[in-house]
This record gives structure tokens, C-alpha cells and sequence, in this order.
């Protein structure tokens, strides 16, 4: 049974992250394209403490991204769609068609609700209205209808119609007016050849076991559903039984960071590779980077514990309100609490927490300087400033 050590473990799953490289390139076009391909999505998120988490994402891998480039490659190239992975997301456009399978299970899911609810006539209206009229976001629809008691955020139901249909596939984002999703037929917004193909179920399966299993370096068949959030637990088990089976993947043991080993798969054809060594650069991520939306495999490789608090009240947070983990080579070494103030034209720091065993010398607070640089030009401002007491020099117990 192979074993891999800690090391070894987290510059396979950075490598196949895109944080093992030397960022370069232009992060618009084709460049920006083979960065989601490489990722598989790439999650949208609201807060804008200094860039929305999307485009945080990719200017960790690109610094030279900014956000136009991502619009222009959904709303005029179409070379990503929108739609949900465990949240929503933007996603290579060659995947759609396995997207297919989660429309089918989501409708087979749901469609009991609108018929109890007495909606169904909703469905067909919102379809006319946007096939005669085009296109239309949640505020062009029912204003005069009294919202639902309860779920579904307690929208209106012409809303709950929008957005149902876009998980059942009948809609797709055409684009976004400020961070409000625009609706169209979907097949005025997803190409031809993407829109007729029709994978079968066990070909989705095996699609989304292989290409979730390349993505994260090792897993198991739990952490490959989880991927994608487009098959079941079971569903990844017995795909992982065959492909043993077959000689295509195999058992092996992940020295985790506070040394237990853990049981995961492997490609066999990976066996043989030998990981990058990442640069030795400082890097500020996204609380919803890829290498940290699993918050359970971040603190198995990594020891590093981490929890979004901006629903807890300040007097109960250890940390800040919405604070950036810190990425230096291939080691997690702290979070930062930041916020871009555009009014007065500068990214402000309020507090930095080194992890455990973790120094900020003159050496490693140089390369903080430039990656706090590199973000305030993706937040459109031009200076840094600090909280006189920003830097704590000592690890938190």
C-alpha cells in the first residue's frame, strides 16, 4: 500500500489546485479559461470586504485577473456557465452536459412542491414572459405577489419560479447586473454542441469520479462526491471498487499533519509523479479558495482550523469578522483581517494571526507588503495602511 508523507501530500493537492506554480500569464481569454478548466469551477460569493471571493480565487493564480475578464468569459464567450456545485458557481462550459443529471434529480426532488403549492402556473408564466419579452432578473417578475410563508428565503412565487427553473435547467444565467443573476432560455445562453449532448448516468458518474479524483490528488470516495456535489456517496463507493478492480486506482495511506495516517485513493497512473515544489511567494487567499472549501481535508493536511464567523457575535470571535488565510509556499501561516475602504482609497489591515510556531520577520513581512500590494490593486485602491497594533508578534495559544 503506497503512503505519502505530509509534505508530499500538500503539494500534490496544491499542485492540482494551481497555487504549486509560479502565478503568471494574462488571467483574461483563453489563459483565464484553462485556469477555471484546471480548478473545475470556481465559487461566487457576495461579500466584498475587498474583492468578491470568485475573483479572489483567480488572482491568487493569476495576478494580472481582474474582474471584467471573468464577465467577459460567461456573458460574451460563453466559455463558463453558471450553476450550482455544493454552492453556486462558475463552471467550464464542456461540462454542461453532465449538469444534466442534477437538473433531473433536483426536478424529480422538488416538483412535488410546486404542485402542493399550487405554483405550476407560475413555471409556464415566467417561461412565456421570457421567451416573449427576453431576458429578466427577480426584480422584472411578480412584483404585485405576495411572498411565501416560510423557505425558499420567503420570495415571491414568480422568484421561486425563476430560480427553480434555473435548477431544473429550463433557464441559465445569461449574466449578472451587479451581483443579480439575469435569466434567459437556456437554450439562448449555452452552446449548441454542449446543449444536445446527453451523457448517460453511469457515464456522469464515472466523469465526475475521474475528473474530482484528478482535481484533488487523493481521496475518498466520500471527499469525490463532495467535488462536485453532482452524485451520491454510494454512487462514488462502487465507482471506486470497479476502478480498483481494474487496476486504475488504488489504496494508500496520507500522513496527515498531525501524523495519523488516513486511508484515501489514488490514481495509479500518479504514483509515479513527482510533486512540484510551490514558490516560495506569500499568498492571500479567499476563505472560499478551492484548496479550502473542504474545511475538514484543510485541517487534516494542513493543521489549519478554519470557520467563517461573521454570524457570530464580535465577543465570541477568536479571530476578526471575515478574515484571509495566508499561503506561503506550501504552508498555511496565518490569517489576516483586511478591508478594502474605498472612500479613502486604501486597503486597511486590522489585525495579523501567525499560526503556531510561525515568526513574521523582516523577510516574511516584505513578501506580506507586496501580496497586500498585489490586493489592493484587485480592490481598485491605492494604498495600504495598518492598525498600530496590527502585527501580533506571538502565535495565538
Amino acid at each position: 500500500m503506497p503512503e505519502l508523507d505530509n509534505r508530499t501530500a500538500r503539494r500534490i493537492f496544491l499542485e492540482r489546485h494551481g497555487l504549486a506554480d509560479t502565478p503568471s500569464g494574462t488571467g483574461k481569454g483563453q489563459d483565464l479559461q484553462q485556469v477555471i478548466d484546471r480548478l473545475g469551477f470556481v465559487q461566487i460569493d457576495s461579500i466584498n470586504t475587498v474583492a468578491r471571493a470568485h475573483h479572489m480565487i483567480l488572482h491568487a493564480r493569476r495576478p494580472a485577473y481582474r474582474p471584467p475578464n471573468l464577465h467577459s468569459l460567461h456573458d460574451r464567450d460563453r466559455g463558463i456557465f453558471e450553476h450550482w456545485t455544493h454552492d453556486a458557481s462558475m463552471i467550464p462550459m464542456q461540462h454542461f452536459p453532465h449538469w444534466k443529471l442534477r437538473f433531473r434529480r433536483y426536478e424529480a426532488q422538488f416538483e412535488h412542491r410546486w404542485r402542493r403549492d399550487g405554483y405550476d402556473d407560475k413555471l409556464d408564466a415566467v417561461l412565456r414572459r421570457i421567451s416573449d419579452e427576453g431576458p429578466c432578473c427577480s426584480a422584472d417578475v411578480g412584483l404585485d405577489e405576495a411572498r411565501s410563508s416560510g423557505g425558499w428565503w420567503d420570495w415571491h412565487p414568480s422568484k421561486m419560479a425563476l430560480e427553480y427553473l434555473w435548477r431544473i435547467g429550463r433557464l441559465a444565467v445569461t449574466h449578472r447586473e451587479g451581483f443579480r443573476k439575469v435569466y434567459d432560455l437556456t437554450e439562448r445562453v449555452i452552446p449548441a454542441e454542449h446543449l444536445t449532448a446527453a451523457p448517460t448516468e453511469e457515464e456522469t458518474v464515472d466523469w465526475a469520479c475521474r475528473t474530482a479524483l484528478d482535481r484533488l490528488g487523493f481521496a475518498t470516495p466520500g471527499e469525490m462526491a463532495a467535488f462536485w456535489d453532482l452524485i451520491k456517496p454510494s454512487e462514488a463507493r462502487h465507482w471506486c471498487a470497479r476502478a480498483q478492480a481494474r487496476g486504475e486506482i488504488v489504496e494508500g495511506r496520507i500522513t496527515q499533519a498531525d501524523g495519523r495516517l488516513r486511508s484515501s485513493f489514488l490514481p495509479v497512473a500518479s504514483l509515479d509523479d513527482i510533486p512540484v515544489r510551490p514558490p516560495s511567494r506569500l499568498r492571500i487567499l479567499s476563505p472560499f479558495d478551492p484548496a479550502l472549501r473542504d474545511r475538514k481535508r484543510a485541517d487534516r493536511l494542513f493543521g489549519f482550523s478554519y470557520r467563517i464567523k461573521i454570524f457570530v457575535p464580535e465577543p465570541k470571535r477568536r479571530y476578526g469578522y471575515y478574515v484571509f488565510p495566508i499561503l506561503e509556499g506550501d504552508r498555511l501561516v496565518g490569517r489576516i483581517d483586511m478591508k478594502a475602504l474605498r472612500s479613502s482609497n486604501r486597503l486597511h489591515v486590522r489585525a495579523l494571526w501567525p499560526e503556531r510556531n510561525v515568526r513574521y520577520g523582516v523577510g516574511r513581512l516584505a513578501k506580506l507588503d507586496t501580496a497586500l500590494a498585489r490586493c489592493a490593486r484587485l480592490a481598485g485602491v491605492s494604498d495600504v495602511t495598518y492598525e498600530r497594533d496590527w502585527l501580533r508578534d506571538t502565535a495565538p495559544a
